[in-house]
């Protein structure tokens, strides 16, 4: 069996096993997947959930969070520890994403 063959044969029988994965993160779209992933590090799931929604009623899309300062991400996010490097992770993905990928 060549790895291809392999890769194919573990993929098909996943599909089989979990044919629908769970994501425990709460998410309306890509975007707001993206942004709570980013959070998750070094934080449990139930905590960025319990961040979000007052996140993403600030700014739900990479247009509006680029209108928000990066110090006030800061202060919503702070409880997911690690705020100072993941608001500018947050403000530098969503600028990436409009300026460069439109």
């Amino acid at each position: 069996m060549t790895k291809k063959e392999r890769a194919e044969f573990v993929l098909k029988r996943l599909t089989e096993l979990y044919p629908e994965t769970p994501i425990p993160l709460q998410h309306k779209d890509p975007y707001t997947l993206l942004v709570a992933v980013l959070l998750s590090a070094q934080c449990t799931d139930a905590r960025v959930n319990q961040i979000t929604p007052a996140l993403f009623a600030r700014a739900d899309t990479p247009e509006a969070m680029m209108d928000v300062p990066v110090e006030e991400i800061e202060e919503i996010i702070r409880p997911c520890g690690l705020s100072p490097r993941k608001s500018k992770s947050i403000a530098e993905l969503s600028r990436i994403l409009v300026e460069e990928h439109g």
